[in-house]
């Protein structure tokens, strides 16, 4: 909207130009995402459902009573903000309403007097999942990149010093999108499933957007980069950086009453939505083991904790049987970690290996 506003603009006044930086627009959105979801959160809070607490989790009673849900706020006006300052595509509209669908599925599990059984809401996730991986690549093939694989010109490795005449790796979308889907639906359940220290998830997701917009707007959303790297060049790259840095300043709103001790909870209706825009930015950077990087201490935490859960329940096979998971709740209960040292530690553990591996990812192929 911004976009468009400034190019019928620029001609009566210069500065209207900014409006079609794509860096302006992603500053703008971050910083308006923040004061309004602050002043909106302060605001409404006390009206959101108290949390049921978790019986099963460590210090799980802690949360009981809190206002939860605060996702109900957040996602809804920060997607408001991305229509704003993200120049305005069709396929744009079907993303953002599949990120509110998922919202809403979580904010009504946050409010029912009875959780939501666990194959009920993966269903939803999955159905969510599916249609989020069609609107972003339709069903014409793939163009991605992968760590350890340079693309070939004439069956010569190709450098950065002559990109022309590439040869882009093609993927069917036959064999695409269940990858997409899977990587979605893994993403939006493992931020779930670490959504239970104060602080944790809502830091995670800040460093990891923060990582894949740096990539999105520097990298394959630019094109003498992109070509110097051997990744391909995505047009669209820098409109989803900017969607990724507005949700950063969401996420800074919100955890300013997340800090430990927290007296506000995202709740399914957040940490659901945000997982699923965690696996549409990697897939948007054409690689998909950037979940493994971005996304890795997620992962690690909830994902784990899935997969022992998969095997027990379906292959009756046990493992991992004396680590707890989510994996914070072992560090808590084990290991005598605080919550503050569960944060710290693995924001820690996220912040080195998160940018060392992306390098790695760029330059060794």
């Amino acid at each position: 909207m911004l976009d468009w506003l400034g190019q019928q603009l620029t001609g009566f006044w210069g500065p209207f130009r900014l409006l079609n930086s794509h860096l302006f627009l992603a500053t703008l959105g971050a910083m308006a995402a923040a004061v309004v979801n602050y002043l909106l959160l302060d605001r409404f809070q006390k009206k959101l459902p108290p949390d049921r607490g978790k019986d099963l989790a460590v210090e799980g009673d802690k949360s009981r009573g809190k206002p939860t849900a605060a996702g109900v706020i957040f996602i809804p006006v920060t997607l408001v903000i991305g229509l704003l300052v993200v120049p305005f595509r069709l396929d744009y509209l079907a993303i953002f309403g599949l990120v509110f669908l998922a919202m809403l599925s979580g904010y009504y599990d946050d409010r029912a007097a009875k959780p939501w059984g666990e194959y009920r809401k993966g269903f939803f996730d999955l159905v969510i999942a599916s249609l989020a991986a069609i609107a972003i690549f339709g069903f014409d093939p793939v163009e991605i990149w992968l760590p350890f694989y340079a693309p070939k010109v004439a069956g010569v490795v190709a450098t950065g010093l002559d990109p022309a005449g590439l040869q882009p790796l093609l993927i069917s979308s036959g064999y695409y999108l269940p990858l997409a889907t899977v990587i979605l639906w893994v993403s939006i359940n493992a931020t779930n499933c670490s959504d239970g220290v104060d602080g944790l998830s809502g830091t995670l997701l800040a460093f990891a957007f923060l990582c894949l917009g740096g990539l999105l707007y520097g990298v394959v959303g630019h094109q003498e980069i992109s070509a110097y790297l051997l990744v391909p060049f995505y047009p669209d790259g820098a409109d989803w950086a900017i969607l990724s840095f507005t949700f950063i300043g969401a996420l800074f709103a919100y955890l300013w009453f997340n800090a430990h001790p927290s007296h506000l909870l995202m709740g399914d209706a957040g940490s659901r939505p945000l997982g699923l825009l965690l696996g549409i930015l990697v897939l948007a950077a054409g690689n998909p083991f950037l979940i493994l990087v971005t996304g890795m201490i997620l992962l690690a935490n909830g994902a784990t904790g899935l997969v022992k859960v998969a095997l027990l329940r379906f292959l009756q096979v046990g493992i991992f049987k004396k680590v707890r998971f989510p994996f914070h709740d072992h560090c808590r209960e084990n290991w005598g970690w605080s919550n503050t040292q569960v944060l710290v530690r693995f924001m820690i553990l996220q912040a080195l290996l998160t940018p060392l591996l992306i390098v790695l990812f760029l330059k060794i192929r």
